[in-house]
């Protein structure tokens, strides 16, 4: 006998398998599905799943009431007891709420275990943390809000184990960049299911939000396409040129990620080069700002002033940090302003010294330098922001809070 939606979901109220159920009305949602998350069937309907239930992972760290503002840290600095612990007390005497992790870093390497049943996941990890469940119960007691970093496309392992999911020079070998790091194809959908398996592993341990890296093809791809030889899976018959359908696929799996990890109730962010809010679209490696935002909840632009050239008539950027975000965030603040439901903006900015720029192109950046850039989002009308310094030592006195 077919079965009401008032009973499927007074059964699944009374099953344990992580989702706990919210206050809805069955009679007004359509009549629920099977479906699966990692291999264990439950009952969904399937517009209106991610309203009804959401995975509780354990784990209770709510969104900052004034906004988001975190550090990037490293598998190794979150794995080490007394760097994570300098860290968290860095955080919580500065007036910073939040810290972004290495989940699967630059090479494709797990940091941490994952639990996942998929093998190339499981032989790409290296636990860098060894105990996550008492790295998430820390970054609990502190109120610290956790983002996972997932590096997407920029995969030398996925590559090795799996050249059919990459780029292949004429001799069949996996095409690398200059600095030797292989990609893995953004039209491939085995890709994406890979990538969205190690998110929904990371918001099971208590992550509260997905950012994704990388979510774009190699730098310059549009001068080495020709040559490789990879598919273009769904896209094969696409009417759109090469640039659009570059721009599809990267765009696509956003909308795609976004959607498969709603069970999960996190926040979905993606990083994008700060260049590309300027342009119609970065035509080689597929971001287009605007399309990417329209499909996540926050969008994080690597703004670091030393990484621009003259192009807001700055001739020396690294050297007038104000200036350069201020600059920057009129271009961006008008693009999301045309958008229906534009996300969270949250930038990444400087705290590293960019040396390597040569003598007088570049300056120490300490309080005041990390100050300017944060006081240029603030008067852009934008209170959220990541600082990055890939050692994870950061400038002691800066005021955070403009308010």
């Amino acid at each position: 006998m077919k079965k009401s939606a008032s009973f499927w979901l007074g059964l699944l109220a009374t099953t344990s398998i992580g989702f706990a159920p919210l206050a809805v009305s069955a009679e007004e949602n359509p009549e629920p599905t099977l479906l699966e998350i990692n291999s264990e069937p439950i009952l969904s309907t399937p517009a209106e799943f991610p309203s009804q239930f959401a995975y509780d992972s354990g784990i209770t760290i709510e969104y900052p009431e004034n906004g988001v503002k975190g550090i990037y840290v490293t598998a190794y600095s979150a794995g080490g007891t007394d760097k994570m612990k300098e860290l968290i007390n860095f955080v919580n005497t500065s007036g910073l709420n939040a810290m972004v992790i290495d989940v699967k870093d630059d090479v494709g390497k797990m940091t941490m275990n994952l639990n996942s049943e998929n093998e190339i996941v499981q032989k790409s990890t290296e636990e860098f943390v060894t105990d996550s469940s008492a790295m998430m119960k820390q970054l609990e007691e502190n109120k610290v809000y956790p983002i996972a970093r997932v590096v997407v496309f920029k995969d030398t392992l996925l590559a090795e184990a799996k050249p059919e999911l990459s780029f292949k020079k004429a001799d069949g070998s996996v095409w690398k960049n200059g600095n030797g790091d292989a990609f893995v194809n953004p039209f491939s959908k085995e890709v994406w299911d890979y990538n969205v398996e190690v998110a929904k592993q990371a918001a099971k341990m208590g992550f509260k939000e997905i950012q994704f890296d990388y979510v774009r093809f190699p730098e310059g791809f549009e001068n080495e396409s020709d040559s490789l030889t990879y598919t273009r899976g769904d896209y094969e018959t696409s009417e759109l040129d090469d640039v659009q359908q570059r721009v599809e696929a990267v765009t696509d799996f956003v909308e795609y990620a976004r959607e498969e990890l709603k069970p999960y109730d996190v926040e979905v962010s993606v990083d994008i080069f700060g260049y590309a809010a300027t342009v119609p679209e970065a035509p080689g490696i597929g971001q287009n700002f605007a399309k990417i935002s329209e499909n996540v909840d926050v969008i994080s632009s690597m703004i670091y002033p030393s990484h621009w050239n003259s192009y807001f008539g700055i001739s020396k950027p690294d050297l007038e940090p104000y200036k350069l975000v201020a600059e920057y965030m009129k271009v961006e603040n008008s693009l999301l302003a045309g958008l229906d439901t534009p996300p969270q903006s949250r930038p990444w900015i400087q705290d590293f010294t960019a040396s390597y720029l040569g003598a007088g192109n570049y300056q120490n950046y300490g309080a005041a330098q990390v100050e300017d850039q944060i006081k240029a989002l603030h008067d852009a009308g934008v209170n959220e922001f990541l600082l990055w310094d890939a050692s994870n030592s950061y400038t002691e006195g800066v005021n955070y809070n403009m308010e």
